[in-house]
Formats: C-alpha cells, structure tokens, sequence
C-alpha cells in the first residue's frame, strides 16, 4: 500500500484532526478578535476620556471611561447581531 492510499479508518482519523485544527484555528482567531478589540477599546477611550493624563485618574475621566467601554462594547454586540442575523 502506497502512502496515498487510505484505509477506511484513516479517513475518520483525517477528519478528526481536520476538526481539531478547525476548532483551534477558531481559537486563535477568538483570542486575536479579543486582543484588538480591548486594544481598541483602551486606545478610543484613553483618547476621549483623558485630557490631562497623570498619576491618577479624575473622577469624571473615570466615568467617562466606564461609559465609552461601555457603549463600545454594545455597539459591537449589535453589529456582530446584525450581521450574523441578516439573510446571505
């Protein structure tokens, strides 16, 4: 038997590792998405929300802060929603 010739055991073993790549190339791709998206987030909101930056933050650049991650964060939600709801 040559090495391109397949058993049928050797078949259900390449679509095992076929899925395993599949679900850790989902992973990374999961893990990249987070890093930029807080990346970011922190790059937006550090732009908008300190104007005098410090040892410490104010108080209202603290809120300021919460709010902008906050608002970025559901707009994302909403988009990802959109598209992933619409008809192809």
């Amino acid at each position: 038997m040559d090495s391109f010739s397949s058993s049928p055991s050797s078949g259900s073993n390449s679509q095992f590792q076929s899925e395993q790549l599949k679900n850790q190339l989902k992973a990374q791709l999961a893990q990249a998405y987070i890093e930029q998206f807080m990346e970011t987030i922190s790059t937006k909101c550090f732009d908008k929300c300190i104007t005098k930056p410090g040892s410490s933050m104010s108080g209202s650049e603290s809120s300021c802060i919460s709010r902008c991650v906050d608002r970025y964060i559901e707009a994302t939600g909403i988009i990802t929603s959109t598209l992933f709801s619409s008809p192809h």
